[in-house]
């Protein structure tokens, strides 16, 4: 059984898929339950967001990873990450009864990072799609991204050019590396900075229905 604390919207009946929100830098897995239902008004999603398994002296909240600097994980605490979603998300497809196939990975800003790095892993199932806020896709030492094994898959990024905490070149450089692989890049970027920017939302609930209809295009 997993050891991270989570909490669940369910669906309003059998759930069509799975959203599975990851928690930015210092927060906990409530942070991002409020936009459950702003994501999937209609209540066909499982959506569950899971607390860090780190606690760091000095910090409030929770972690994923240290942060030597921006764009550049740990690799020991993140792979103790990835290692702790692993078994999360196998669990979850276990008990939902919903696959890899009709799951949605995704986050905000660190959490952002931990979608991209769960759904564009070699080693793990090929997810239905990401959504990433405000993240990047991680540089870490002993792990690569398999983009070739991701082509087609559905990417949605949001970045806010007055990011002042993980800059918008990340996620334009993103953008341009899925695009350039093959994934389906839906690219949103607005002047927000380090937050959910709620003008995003509706764009991220309509990429969630394409995504469940199998009908996403890339814009």
């Amino acid at each position: 059984m997993s050891s991270l604390l989570r909490v669940e919207r369910p669906a309003s009946g059998e759930p069509d898929g799975l959203l599975v929100l990851h928690h930015g830098r210092g927060a906990d897995e409530h942070d991002l339950i409020p936009l459950a239902d702003a994501l999937d008004p209609a209540r066909r999603l499982l959506i569950v967001s899971p607390r860090a398994p780190m606690t760091l002296p000095g910090w409030q909240g929770y972690h994923w990873y240290s942060v030597p600097r921006v764009g550049y994980p740990d690799p020991a605490t993140f792979a103790a990450a990835q290692a702790s979603l692993a078994q999360l998300h196998d669990e979850l497809w276990s008990v939902s009864g919903v696959g890899p196939e009709r799951t949605v990975l995704g986050g905000f800003s660190m959490g952002a990072v931990m979608s991209y790095a769960m759904g564009l892993d070699g080693s793990r199932p090929v997810p239905a799609g990401i959504l990433a806020l405000s993240g990047f896709i991680p540089q870490v030492d002993g792990w690569a991204p398999d983009l070739a094994g991701r082509a087609g898959m559905p990417v949605f990024i949001a970045h806010g050019r007055a990011d002042a905490v993980i800059d918008v070149g990340f996620g334009r450089s993103a953008a341009q590396a899925l695009g350039e692989a093959g994934l389906r890049t839906s690219y949103h970027e607005s002047a927000a900075g380090h937050h959910v920017d709620p003008g995003q939302i509706p764009a991220g609930a309509a990429w969630l229905e394409q995504v469940l209809a199998g009908s996403v295009s890339d814009a």
